[in-house]
């Protein structure tokens, strides 16, 4: 299976959408959304903001590993 490494997040506050570049050697657990500035935590049970909020969850959840 190929690991996808790029995301779309979308922002549950106001809805705008940008792909990211996911990172592989740490979890991401804050983002700033450019458009409202809203900070995005990971949802209870996530890992990270990616697999809350992306379109791909996070390359250690794709590898079916532990997160961070």
């Amino acid at each position: 299976m190929e690991i996808q490494l790029k995301s779309e997040i979308t922002c549950p506050n106001c809805g705008h959408k940008k792909v990211e570049q996911m990172p592989t050697e740490s979890c991401q657990f804050f983002y700033e959304c450019e458009s409202c500035k809203k900070v995005l935590r990971p949802k209870d049970g996530d890992c990270c903001v990616y697999c809350s909020y992306g379109s791909v969850k996070c390359p250690s959840i794709q590898q079916k590993e532990s997160c961070c």
